[in-house]
């Protein structure tokens, strides 16, 4: 006998429909998976043998042939347990189900029938609906995170018993659903905040214009001068994300298995922090059937390279691509896909090897070969693409032993709000929506300088032999300045404090 049951495969981000068809026929007892199956799919065959035993079920003594369809499509992961199972119940008469071609079913099975949290259930809930389907069967751990789509019913499963009840009595039982509380995102909570942060006004400042405009910073300064503290607390002065962001940021995590039990959305800007000795495929996605790397974990959020020297030359070059489309394309032999990575970059580095070059306190004990040697790890055309350029230097006693709190983030992030809000109307007929991602048109209609404006930013090009990507850094520094002070004109000062923020193209640094 044969039967079919709709689940999903993961290709990237998004999901593709499968059908799981089991036939039963008689012959030599065997457990047949065919359809482009990996390991964790073939190994199947153990666990749902003994979930159906110990769930009450028989398990059939014959010739069991499973199809994963369409067969080009590579499977991979514990997903199509409970559907196999389901399929391999239905195909031998245990269970009669009414309309299960209306319903896609997902979920790991435990030797004793218990079903585990996958991944990938919020795409999967989106395909589903997309393709037709009524309602979707997952584990309890993905109920709130496939819930989040609309007009869409969501059941979830203890185990294969539950499973088979809930099906044969026609999904009798209430949907699940999100609350409110799920969906803030007007609210988002965060364990630090800038008021912790002693001194620094210019490095926060930096930070500010930043978070206004998307613009990328690195940071230089000697050990302990506070460049991993700032950066932790960045996404505190973002705006909130909308739901549209959050929903490609939770699908994004949902694929990569880091959602936690019961979580609906991802409500908080991501951090992303890996460490120097990350891969190139860990970076930016890779692997035979391709995954999403850091910077794609940290789509509209913020990707912290700390000590950026120490990171491999080939994975830091990988990352000016991304930088400038806001996606990474894994080209393999057999697929190529595109991830979304829109992200802030932050980067941290000491000036030197010892870190101590230009500290008033501590003497540098590197020579000049290997201070030239240290910085040239990072080669210009990513220096480039950082707007701003901040020193982060070492703080006194007497701010360090400062009662008083700073800005809290909130505080900060009412003012960025207010730049976003001239730039969201100011880009409302163009596809990218920060001054950070402006085209060299919207340059020219947005940007326009003249006179001593101009003379000023002539200077300044003419000192530090500024490149052409550095001339428009600065021009949309300027405009991200000009907004937090609420002009639509950009003055003199706006183009001076733009120009101070580009510390690794002095003589100094050179």
């Amino acid at each position: 006998m044969l039967a079919r049951v709709n689940s999903a495969a993961i290709i990237g981000v998004d999901a593709s429909p499968v059908q799981v068809e089991v036939d039963i026929s008689r012959g030599l007892r065997s457990f047949t998976t065919v359809g482009l199956p990996d390991a964790a799919v073939r190994e199947s065959r153990e666990r749902v043998e003994s979930a159906i035993r110990n769930s009450g079920f028989e398990f059939p003594v014959e010739r069991i042939t499973v199809n994963l369809a369409p067969a080009d499509i590579r499977k991979e992961g514990p997903a199509f347990d409970l559907p196999i199972a389901l399929g391999i119940l239905v195909a031998t008469g245990q269970v009669s189900i009414d309309d299960l071609d209306e319903v896609s079913v997902i979920g790991e099975l435990s030797l004793d029938g218990h079903l585990r949290r996958v991944a990938g259930a919020l795409p999967v809930a989106i395909g589903a609906r997309a393709w037709g389907h009524r309602a979707l069967i997952v584990p309890p751990g993905n109920g709130k995170e496939a819930a989040v789509v609309d007009d869409f019913e969501v059941y979830t499963a203890e185990n294969l018993y539950d499973c088979v009840c809930l099906l044969e009595q026609g999904l009798m039982a209430e949907p699940v659903e999100v609350t409110e509380d799920d969906l803030n995102l007007e609210a988002p909570s965060y364990a630090v905040d800038f008021s912790d942060v002693k001194g620094q006004q210019h490095v926060k400042r930096a930070l500010e214009i930043a978070a206004a405009g998307g613009h990328n910073v690195i940071m230089i300064g000697p050990p302990g001068a506070g460049k991993t503290m700032l950066a932790r607390r960045m996404p505190t002065i973002l705006p909130p994300m909308g739901l549209d962001e959050a929903l490609e940021v939770t699908k994004l995590y949902s694929v990569s298995g880091l959602l936690t039990s019961n979580t609906a959305l991802v409500t908080t800007r991501p951090f992303r922090n890996p460490h120097h000795t990350v891969s190139t495929a860990g970076l930016v996605g890779g692997g035979s059937i391709p995954q999403p790397g850091e910077v794609s974990l940290a789509h509209y959020g913020v990707l912290f390279l700390d000590e950026l020297p120490e990171f491999r030359h080939d994975a830091l070059e990988v990352l000016r691509q991304p930088m400038e489309d806001g996606t990474v394309t894994i080209a393999r032999a057999q697929q190529t896909l595109t991830f979304p990575a829109n992200f802030q970059l932050i980067a941290s580095m000491n000036p030197c090897p010892c870190g101590y070059y230009t500290d008033p306190v501590k003497q540098c004990t590197c020579s000049p070969g290997e201070i030239s040697r240290y910085r040239k790890r990072i080669s210009g055309p990513l220096l480039d693409r950082i707007d701003i350029h901040i020193e982060v230097p070492r703080l006194g006693a007497d701010e360090l032993f400062k009662r008083t709190p700073g800005e809290p983030s909130e505080a900060i992030r009412g003012r960025i709000l207010g730049a976003r809000e001239m730039q969201r109307e100011r880009f409302a007929d163009s596809d990218f929506h920060s001054n950070s991602q402006m085209t060299v048109k919207a340059m020219r209609d947005f940007c326009q300088i003249d006179g001593e404006v101009e003379s000023l930013l002539r200077q300044a090009i003419d000192q530090f032999a500024l490149s052409a990507r550095a001339h428009d850094r600065i021009i949309k520094l300027a405009r991200t300045i000009a907004d937090l002070d609420g002009s639509e004109d950009i003055g003199v000062p706006h183009i001076a404090e733009a120009v101070q923020y580009r510390s690794l193209d002095r003589k100094l640094w050179r």
